[in-house]
């Protein structure tokens, strides 16, 4: 929960009437707290303040997220420059203080919650840094590029006791909701396979190219990109990867980095996977989920079960699904609501820094292997 400046008064707060089921309706209170009425539950609600450290293409998609919950208002926005947070903030309309360096807009006492949507090599250091400043972070994907950077974020997030949230946004695709609902009301049995297909062409177009494509800043296609299918896959299968062997090729892009990888996994729960993250494919962006299970599978959004008599074939739903890389498309308010709902309620997340670090040693897992000719490697890396 946020804190007061010392020798301050609780957070001052705005009244809000959100539309709409689930909404909230917030009644002055600016000295003592807020009171909420939700789902005709009374409750106290505090005003999250929010920065949003970055101010490229998904840094908007994460404000505009920001202005649709009542929950928070955005109180700074920090840049490369001054210069570059404030044209942000005039470019989106937004009243809010203008950072520099991530060090002052840290030491903001009005900052809350800091989401780090700046490239991928800056992750790792900028949580430490958000973490020492007891601030509650959103972590764009990747948390870190590497093992060590990884451990350092996770050992300071733990030491401040901060809360955070790892951005694998597509949890909250209606998809995804779909295929987690079937699972767990059993209609798929024990899954024993899964593979997931992050298929895409990365280039020019997208307004991070010139650092995504280096594997300083970019890393490798697993994890610029291709992590969200490593996380669908332990988040329908319910499993940590234990174990992989990879291949990787170049297909003529402009990425220092191979960008075609594939590998195959065993789980700890015994089932096996494959995932695959294509930066080069020359077609329009592809997110495929296929798992088989002992009473039924899964192609997407179709569903085939033998707990369902009569079904001759595969059901279809007519569900969104996760089928274009414009993040104005993804859903991005669901991410910062469950943020939110887990600083509310005092709980942790799933998708904390710590719970995601078995999908981050999978994607650096699999350049060491393809970099040894498919080796098969143990999770977690020492």
């Amino acid at each position: 929960m946020p804190a007061s400046p010392p020798g301050e008064g609780p957070r001052r707060s705005r009244s809000v009437l959100g539309p709409g089921p689930g909404a909230y309706h917030l009644n002055f209170n600016l000295n003592a707290g807020t009171e909420a009425i939700r789902d005709g539950e009374k409750r106290s609600v505090i005003i999250y303040g929010v920065a949003i450290q970055g101010t490229g293409w998904v840094a908007s998609a994460h404000l505009e997220a920001a202005r649709s919950d009542p929950r928070c208002r955005v109180v700074a926005v920090g840049g490369s420059s001054v210069d570059s947070a404030s044209r942000f903030c005039a470019d989106n309309g937004l009243d809010a203080a203008a950072y520099g360096r991530i060090e002052d807009l840290l030491a903001d006492s009005a900052v809350d919650v800091v989401v780090l949507a700046t490239p991928n090599d800056l992750h790792a250091s900028e949580t430490v840094l958000a973490a020492q400043a007891g601030k509650h972070i959103l972590i764009e994907k990747p948390a870190a590029l590497d093992t060590e950077s990884l451990d350092r974020a996770v050992q300071a997030v733990a030491a401040a006791g901060v809360t955070t949230l790892v951005g694998f946004v597509l949890h909250w695709n209606p998809m995804f909701d779909l295929i987690r609902a079937q699972i767990d009301k059993g209609l798929l049995g024990r899954i024993f396979y899964g593979e997931i297909n992050y298929w895409h062409e990365v280039g020019d177009w997208y307004s991070g190219f010139a650092w995504a494509k280096t594997r300083a800043a970019g890393g490798n296609a697993l994890l610029c990109a291709g992590c969200h299918a490593v996380d669908a896959l332990r988040f329908f299968t319910g499993s940590d990867i234990a174990a992989l062997s990879a291949l990787a090729t170049r297909d003529g892009t402009a990425h220092e980095y191979p960008s075609t990888t594939v590998f195959v996994c065993e789980l700890a729960s015994g089932a096996i996977g494959k995932v695959s993250a294509s930066l080069g494919a020359r077609m329009p962006y592809q997110f495929d989920v296929d798992l088989l299970g002992t009473e039924g599978s899964v192609r997407n959004n179709r569903l085939y079960s033998r707990q369902l008599p009569g079904l001759q074939g595969f059901v279809e739903f007519p569900v969104e699904r996760p089928d274009s890389a414009d993040v104005v498309s993804h859903p991005f308010t669901g991410e910062l609501g469950h943020l939110f709902d887990c600083l509310d309620e005092g709980t942790d997340s799933k998708l904390n820094l710590a719970g995601t670090v078995n999908t981050h040693h999978a994607c650096i897992a699999a350049e060491i292997s393809a970099s040894e000719g498919g080796c098969r490697v143990e999770l977690p890396l020492a």
